[in-house]
């Protein structure tokens, strides 16, 4: 069932619980994902960086495979579409292909263009009945092509963009995208709490899930956060079960280089991935 990302993640924050946002890639990845949140009864949005609707030939092919899929697999829980770290073109981009949700990055901005920019995008997408995420602060390391060096985020900024009417806000607390390093000093919970009480009950977003550690996760809940985005470890568990069945030989084994046979350990990976994210989230059985 698609909708908007905005009421699932207003009963998320109220019930003290997280809603993850996957992000896909290919039809694999779509698939895995919505079975797991009907399996587990669980709301989900998908997400779709810049870089990977290209990759899939275009955000209107992303948006057709989603509803297709969707509805050919009798999916009844909440599904979000949205747009990953997106820039102003690509969010108008997104609205025309049918998006139910977009986020605009407007955090490499001064903070007075940030906020023009949202205002306005704000404007269309609720004129729309879509949800609208921004960010302050920026996520450190790169994701298609989208660089920040980790600055945590100004609680005074947050609350200027969160009073522009947007449905949910990323802030910069020390999280990073990909693999954290070894020395990685961990989320910055001062901010987070200064960016919650500024904010009011906005639901707050926590991008760079992979490999934050599990009682991190639990404290950024408590303190406001509604939504973790996964992207990086749902990768790695793919190659890696693609590669163990390749080392294994038996993409050699009878008709085993069968794309539907080869892809299929990777795709049992991301179910069990997404499963053990949404309960760690605490989103099961909160459809």
């Amino acid at each position: 069932m698609l909708v908007s990302a905005t009421e699932m993640l207003q009963k998320a924050r109220a019930g003290k619980y997280a809603v993850g946002q996957f992000n896909i890639n290919n039809l694999e990845w779509t698939k895995a994902i919505l079975l797991t949140a009907q399996e587990c009864n669980s709301p989900v949005i998908l997400g779709v960086s810049e870089g990977a609707g290209k990759y899939m030939t275009g955000f209107e092919t992303v948006s057709a495979m989603v509803k297709a899929m969707d509805e050919s697999l009798g999916i009844t829980v909440p599904v979000a579409l949205h747009l990953d770290h997106g820039s102003y073109d690509g969010c108008y981009k997104c609205i025309k292909a049918g998006f139910t949700s977009i986020m605009f990055d407007g955090s490499h901005f001064p903070i007075e263009e940030n906020v023009a920019k949202t205002t306005e995008l704000v404007n269309v997408a609720h004129q729309l009945g879509l949800s609208i995420e921004a960010e302050v602060g920026a996520i450190g390391g790169e994701e298609d092509g989208v660089v920040g060096k980790g600055e945590c985020a100004d609680p005074n900024e947050c609350k200027q963009i969160a009073d522009l009417g947007v449905d949910f806000l990323a802030a910069g607390i020390g999280n990073i995208h990909g693999v954290y390093p070894e020395n990685w000093e961990g989320l910055s919970f001062e901010t987070l709490e200064a960016v919650n009480n500024a904010v009011g009950e906005m639901p707050l977003v926590l991008h760079g899930g992979t490999g934050i550690p599990d009682d991190m996760i639990t404290k950024a809940i408590s303190l406001g956060v509604a939504k973790i985005n996964v992207n990086t470890e749902c990768q790695l568990v793919f190659a890696d079960a693609t590669r163990g069945y390749i080392e294994a030989g038996k993409d050699k084994q009878g008709k085993g280089f069968d794309p539907r046979k080869l892809l299929a350990p990777g795709f049992e990976a991301i179910k069990a991935k997404v499963k053990e994210k949404m309960e760690l989230f605490g989103s099961v059985d909160k459809a």
